[in-house]
């Protein structure tokens, strides 16, 4: 007698207990990839004037929380800053016995309380300390989040360094009833498994059907001769392509091609339901009907994914290529030859006898194996001829790849935004602020923030308050004539007027933050950063603000 059970009356393991729900979200692929992920946490870079406040950090400690419940694999704060009375009155992972000691120690004890399998560490001193020490440092991190206002100094140090090494950076503010946070992704961000609606994935292929799917609608061509019940129960895709034959029989061989002829072939479908049934009409009709105008067109590429394929990196394959590149150049050379996308296999559910959906189910997935199979001969064809690889690309992966093929992405990263930063991104802030309920002003009032901590910190103005109205007006002047360029007109009355209101938010709370409108701020911001690390869903392109005052989030591409 032996303790083993058959797998499926094995129950799940204590680890696929404790993360259910979110392996339904991102399966075991994206935990593994979150399990073996670092997150670097900068959250703050010292005090302010001459009252020795400085950001409380709470945006993003709540950050953290949302990545360490889920299972990130370790994490690092850097924060020189020491545990004050205000501290306590927001930060919830802080105690009163936490006073005086350094809060990147303190909330780091208390956050790898959360989850005894996720690794944590500190450092009580400045990121710019940090990198001179130990120069080996940032590479350990998956991801670095920095909770702002920090000196632009150090901000464009960070960034500039992650960049080399191809990390992506979350910035943060949270300040008052206002939030904002910016995404810089490198130059090139592939994304596979992008989750799109489930509708949008089915590839039902019935204007070009293969031998198999063309020999199972030729299996009904005695539809009359079915009792009701069998009649009832032919599931819509045989349907369809059993009227698609008698179709092109009366029109030379031509399927429905504009929208009048699949209106008419639609009607052509419904008038061969019978209603003198038991129940007064047939679903699966219903169904074949309802499909019609979304399954009867000729497969074309979507723009995106011919822009994948066009790109060098796809065209010009080299023995270091990442991994997505060769399975894509695979897949490009599978369309080239079939002027079609492997087949993700899929089958929406419908009315049909259980054995009828399985075989039809069976027909679809084995075709799908088959299109894997001849992409994975391409790419270990590729593989081959460009010499030795650190590891085979596996099986698995080409699979998931062809699976999600339409509708894979190449996110191209840009950096954080600057109002300083390029043309574009000037010309974007300056059109979104003609808009009555545009957000772009609490962007920009963060902006001057930075500035006003910057003169602040690096300059040594120690007997200057962060709420020192000359300094914040020497600022806000100075953003206002970079967003006009000298043209005084490009920015109205109106928009000036919300970038005061905006400031003086920020400067009422002293940089200040409020613990809810932080605590939803660190949920948005997770959001995106395991969507980053996850490599699954679409990230943010590339910032969110949110106004706390109204209850309005907007995403803008500056």
């Amino acid at each position: 007698m032996t303790d083993t059970f058959p797998a499926a009356l094995v129950g799940p393991s204590s680890k696929e207990r404790k993360y259910d729900r979110q392996l339904r979200l991102w399966a075991a692929s994206g935990q593994q990839a979150l399990e073996e992920s670092r997150v670097l946490l900068v959250n703050s870079d010292g005090s302010w004037g001459n009252q020795g406040t400085g950001v409380s950090g709470v945006a993003g400690v709540e950050t953290l929380k949302n990545l360490v419940l889920p299972g990130i694999g370790g994490f690092t704060i850097v924060d020189p800053a020491v545990v004050t009375e205000p501290d306590l009155g927001v930060n919830f992972f802080l105690e009163e016995e936490s006073l005086g000691k350094s809060r990147a120690e303190e909330t780091c004890r208390l956050l790898r309380e959360l989850n005894p399998d996720v690794e944590g560490s500190f450092r009580s001193k400045s990121i710019a300390e940090v990198l001179q020490q130990e120069p080996d440092f940032l590479a350990q991190h998956r991801l670095v989040l920095i909770s702002g206002p920090v000196k632009r100094p150090t901000l464009d140090t960070l960034c500039n360094a992650a960049k080399a090494l191809n990390i992506p950076v979350l910035y943060l503010h949270s300040v008052g009833f206002y939030s904002v946070f910016s995404l810089q992704l490198p130059a090139e961000f592939p994304i596979v498994e992008t989750h799109p609606d489930p509708e949008a994935t089915q590839d039902l292929r019935l204007l070009n059907p293969w031998p198999e799917l063309a020999a199972a609608g030729a299996s009904i061509s005695n539809l009359d001769c079915m009792d009701d019940h069998q009649h009832g129960h032919v599931p819509y895709v045989l349907l369809l392509l059993h009227y698609l034959e008698k179709w092109k029989q009366a029109h030379d061989g031509n399927v429905p091609s504009n929208y009048k002829e699949k209106s008419e072939f639609r009607e052509f479908v419904r008038a061969s339901a019978r209603t003198n049934n038991a129940e007064g009409g047939e679903e699966n009709y219903d169904e074949a009907v309802a499909a019609v105008l979304k399954s009867l067109s000729p497969f074309s590429l979507r723009s995106s994914i011919r822009e994948i394929f066009e790109m060098d990196q796809c065209r010009n394959l080299k023995q270091d290529s990442a991994e997505f590149w060769l399975i894509a150049a695979a897949v490009h050379e599978f369309y080239q030859k079939h002027k079609v996308l492997p087949l993700p296999g899929s089958l929406p559910d419908m009315k049909a006898q259980s054995a009828d959906y399985v075989s039809l189910q069976n027909i679809y997935k084995s075709k799908a194996r088959k299109d894997v199979e001849e992409v994975t001969a391409t790419v270990r064809r590729l593989e081959a001829q460009l010499g030795p690889r650190p590891a085979v690309i596996p099986e698995k992966d080409i699979e998931v790849f062809c699976k999600n093929a339409a509708h894979i992405k190449v996110i191209h990263g840009r950096d954080i935004p600057r109002i300083k930063g390029n043309a574009q991104t000037l010309k974007t802030i300056t059109n979104n602020l003609s808009s009555s309920e545009t957000l772009v002003p609490i962007f920009i009032a963060c902006q001057i923030l930075d500035d006003v901590v910057t003169d602040i910190q690096e300059y040594t103005i120690a007997d200057v308050s962060l709420d020192d109205e000359s300094l914040w007006n020497t600022h806000i002047q100075r953003v206002i004539s970079n967003l006009t360029s000298g043209n005084p007109a490009a920015i109205d009355e109106g928009a000036r007027e919300k970038i005061l209101e905006a400031t003086q938010e920020l400067r009422r709370t002293e940089g200040g933050e409020l613990h809810n409108v932080s605590a939803l701020t660190g949920g948005l911001v997770a959001q995106e950063a395991l969507k980053v690390i996850t490599r699954q869903y679409v990230p943010l392109d590339n910032t969110c603000i949110f106004d706390g005052v109204r209850s309005r989030s907007e995403m803008y591409k500056l």
